[in-house]
């Protein structure tokens, strides 16, 4: 390793030249007897040359708080999810150390501790004597001043500066000495022994990423510092002169030496009985190892929503100015995160994801749910059915991609297509505009011709012309298809909603301003997952989820119709503090309307209907019979490759989608964990199943009281005689979709999964 320059060595300066005059012996002499500290007891010139030297060493020590894990919680502030360290450690206070741990590192370190100063004078000269007659080399450093390394070391680190002095003699200058003996004479005369021997052992390192006698503690023995007994003890202050060579569990046998020399020592000062010590040495070490998991990886349960919460805080200003320092914080900063995960809600996403599509199935499909509080914006469930593990594959059912987000949180290159999940925002742009879901569309249109005008405002030119790219004179016809028979025909909103009819939702959006549409998808920050922006007024497919979005982008947009219009910005964090107990500031709850409660009611009334009349048969209720008040819309991809529900309670937002994640390929004809295969793979085969045991089972934990009610009388009873889409072979109702259209975007259509049943 090459050596540092020291500016304390450098000749052009006073001091390097009073150091080039003494000599580097003449200084050792110095110090070995005792001229150097403290100054008064010289005199002369050399005594005038080290209060010069002494002069241009800082005299505070520069301290950063101590290296300590952040821990991540669920709401309820207890459980723990999971724990991020560079350095494991738990401070302890002086009177939570067993004073046998007291008692071995003074006898095995510093056996002066409490006569000296700082600096042992005895044992410099002991060292010097040493380190002039033999071949080897002999440090002199005093408890105090190996406390002050530590903490210098850990300053250095903290503020990014590297590890700037080392444990071993032969590392440091002897610059570094000197400033270590300053710093130690300063601080005997600022702390108390007990508190100088406190914070040693709190910082010392004592194997692997152990730092601090309790860590150490958990770690080899699964016991507090307060409960360590006389070997065990001895077995850590043994590892002090060298944490790897004396680890107990990998190095037993010189682990043992060591800790016998520790209870000789212990003997000779009188810390402990005959009879003590001849017990202590026939102990076995009885190393019994609690390794301290951390990151995503070892997370507890939840692992992808701890990965969002990871990548919240990298990317965070308020955890530091750029990520580097926001890494500091997370694995050094010792913070406690109160997330908003609900432990019994995520575990119960968890369970159903699992029992739906398992790890690595054949189909290559995973399923996932998110679940948002609507009045709060909390997320407290994101699941999905694979194993978070960065050493295993996608074949083996592990990924560190995260289904439920966009890719500037984890989620993956793929984005999901949505399908029919985005048609209720059309019908409510249309209330909005002043319209009625009871209106008359005319579905008849399947195909559109090249060069249709289509209204947006927003646009220069205030539209477009449909078909016809904006650097192409010519553009392809656009076909779409429906779901059933008798479907392109006049019918009203509501009708073409429940039934999830393609044609219905564009004749809606053409009979409208387009931008009146993407104005309230932007109001709801619906963004591509792709890309992050917004839906695109003259590329009309997305009406009919010809787009991709992340499950929490349509999990917190759906709130509004659960929260009477309101939406609240996502939310993770509750409460975030340190290990000395500072606080650091969480968002608020920022909730506000985005659509008027009216609205919401009408189109409401027919996503009620939808999920509370049309439930299926592996429902665990019976249609029509639902425990409590719901709404959703289900929505497959036009290639049957991704499937939806997406639906809520008054209390409780969430989305289910059963897809593909490496490739778009349809999912038709295979079998899906345990069912299948399917003629056709819709929202309402799995996705909408999977949605109704999972609220089934934790609705009741939220609000689950009714809906606002539509404001006319007339609307609400207006479905009980729906007609109903006749049935495709294999006694199913689906339907596919023509992939062309001028955005290049997939349409997407859905199906009835049986007579009663829609997607």
């Amino acid at each position: 390793m090459a050596s540092r320059k020291s500016p304390l060595f450098d000749t052009a300066t006073t001091v390097g030249k009073i150091m080039s005059f003494l000599g580097v012996s003449a200084l050792c002499g110095l110090l070995a007897a005792g001229l150097v500290f403290p100054l008064a007891a010289t005199g002369g010139a050399a005594a005038t040359a080290g209060s010069d030297l002494l002069e241009e060493i800082p005299a505070e020590l520069s301290e950063e708080p101590l290296s300590t894990p952040t821990r991540v919680f669920a709401s309820d502030g207890e459980t723990l999810i999971a724990t991020f360290y560079e350095e494991n450690r738990q401070p302890v206070d002086y009177d939570e150390i067993s004073q046998y741990m007291k008692d071995a590192i003074v006898a095995i370190e510093d056996e002066r501790f409490y006569e000296h100063g700082g600096v042992d004078a005895r044992g410099t000269a002991r060292a010097l004597v040493h380190n002039l007659t033999r071949s080897t080399q002999q440090g002199a450093s005093t408890l105090t001043m190996q406390y002050v390394n530590n903490v210098l070391n850990n300053a250095a680190i903290v503020r990014g500066e590297g590890r700037v002095l080392f444990s071993g003699i032969n590392d440091k200058t002897y610059a570094d000495k000197l400033r270590e003996m300053k710093l130690a004479v300063a601080v005997e005369q600022e702390m108390t022994k007990d508190e100088i021997l406190e914070g040693y052992l709190n910082i010392v390192l004592l194997g692997g990423q152990t730092y601090g006698v309790e860590a150490a503690a958990q770690y080899y023995w699964g016991i507090p510092a307060s409960e360590l007994n006389l070997q065990q003890a001895a077995t850590l202050a043994g590892m002090v002169q060298s944490p790897n060579y004396f680890n107990p569990e990998y190095n037993p046998e010189n682990s043992t030496w060591r800790r016998n020399v520790v209870l000789d020592n212990m003997l000779s000062l009188g810390y402990i009985t005959e009879e003590e010590h001849r017990e202590a040495r026939e102990a076995e070490l009885g190393v019994d190892p609690h390794p301290q998991p951390h990151g995503c990886a070892q997370a507890s349960f939840a692992n992808y929503f701890c990965d969002f919460v990871q990548r919240q805080v990298l990317s965070n200003e308020a955890f530091g100015e750029d990520e580097e320092a926001r890494k500091t914080m997370l694995y050094r900063g010792g913070l406690d995160i109160v997330t908003t995960l609900d432990a019994d809600t995520q575990r119960a996403a968890e369970d159903e994801v699992m029992a739906t599509v398992p790890p690595g199935d054949d189909s290559g499909a995973v399923a996932s749910i998110i679940s948002v509080e609507p009045n709060t914006g909390n997320i407290v469930a994101m699941a999905q059915s694979t194993e978070y593990d960065p050493d295993r594959s996608f074949a083996d059912g592990a990924t560190t991609l995260n289904m439920n987000v966009g890719p500037e949180f984890g989620g993956g290159p793929n984005a999901l297509p949505v399908g029919s999940t985005l048609k209720p925002f059309v019908a409510a742009a249309w209330v909005e505009q002043g319209g009625s879901m009871n209106d008359i569309v005319d579905a008849t249109g399947s195909e559109f011709e090249q060069g249709d005008w289509v209204d947006a405002s927003c646009l220069p030119g205030g539209g477009f012309r449909l078909g016809v790219e904006a650097d192409s004179e010519e553009g392809d016809m656009w076909s779409v298809e429906n779901v059933g028979e008798n479907m392109n025909r006049r019918m009203s909103i509501d009708y073409g909603l429940y039934n999830s009819v393609n044609t219905a939702t564009l004749a809606t959006a053409f009979d409208m301003d387009m931008c009146d549409i993407t104005d309230l998808t932007d109001r709801l920050d619906i963004v591509r997952a792709s890309d992050g922006e917004g839906m695109n007024p003259s590329q009309p497919s997305f009406t009919v989820g010809g787009t991709e979005l992340a499950p929490l982008t349509l999990a917190s947009a759906y709130t509004v119709f659960a929260n009477d219009g309101v939406q609240c910005e996502e939310r993770v964090f509750l409460e975030i503090t340190d290990w000395q107990g500072n606080s650091y500031p969480v968002p608020e709850e920022d909730c506000s309307e985005k659509l008027d409660a009216d609205v919401v009611a009408q189109v409401n009334d027919t996503l009620v209907n939808i999920a509370e009349r049309s439930p299926t048969n592996n429902s665990p209720f019976p249609a029509g019979n639902p425990p409590f008040p719901m709404l959703g819309k289900t929505g497959t991809s036009g290639e049957n490759s991704h499937t939806w529900f997406a639906g809520s309670t008054k209390g409780l937002t969430s989305v289910a989608q059963i897809g593909r994640l490496e490739d778009i390929q349809s999912l038709n004809e295979r079998r899906i964990g345990n069912q299948g295969p399917f003629e056709w793979f819709y929202g309402s085969s799995m996705a909408q199943p999977m949605w109704y045991e999972y609220i089934e089972k934790v609705g009741r934990n939220y609000d689950t009281g009714d809906f606002r009610e539509s404001p006319n009388s007339e609307f609400d009873n207006r479905r009980e005689s729906y007609p109903r889409s006749g049935a495709l072979p294999g006694g199913r109702n689906g339907g596919s979709s023509n992939n062309s259209n001028n955005s290049g975007n997939n349409d997407s259509s859905d199906e009835d999964d049986n007579n009663d049943d829609d997607d």
